[in-house]
């Protein structure tokens, strides 16, 4: 299978810098895979599981919290707000901020935005503890 250039990064630094047969996200308007040949494309990410194919056909898994993907003349450009790779996930820490959101949403006298905060601190929980599956 024909492969691309793809930069993953953070605000803190280059993750992955490669070639790779497919990327696929979450945007926020569903999931998305690039191959090679791919048009120009630009998307913000959503909040899910991720997964990079790497040349070899390995498959890595990620949980990816938002951010920026690009497709430009055929280099791809991943710009995450957090991206975890399935082995850095901390599963315990995990379901410690479920289990933590959980008391929180259901407590009673959150104010709206107090509500939806808390409710993203689950679904990022539960991206994560997804990845590890």
């Amino acid at each position: 299978m024909r492969t691309f250039p793809l930069r993953i990064g953070t605000p803190d630094g280059l993750l992955y810098e490669g070639e790779v047969e497919r990327v696929i996200c979450r945007t926020m308007t569903g999931d998305l895979a690039v191959l090679a040949g791919h048009c120009n494309f630009c998307t913000a990410l959503g909040m899910g599981e991720a997964a990079v194919v790497l040349e070899d056909g390995t498959r890595k898994k990620a949980a990816c919290i938002g951010g920026m993907l690009s497709m430009m003349d055929g280099v791809c450009r991943l710009l995450a707000t957090t991206w975890e790779w399935e082995e850095d996930i901390d599963v315990a820490r995990a379901k410690a901020a479920q289990k933590r959101a959980e008391e929180k949403l259901s407590a009673s006298g959150l104010s709206e935005k107090e509500y939806r905060m808390v409710e993203a601190k689950l679904h990022r929980a539960l991206v994560r503890i997804g990845v590890k599956g």
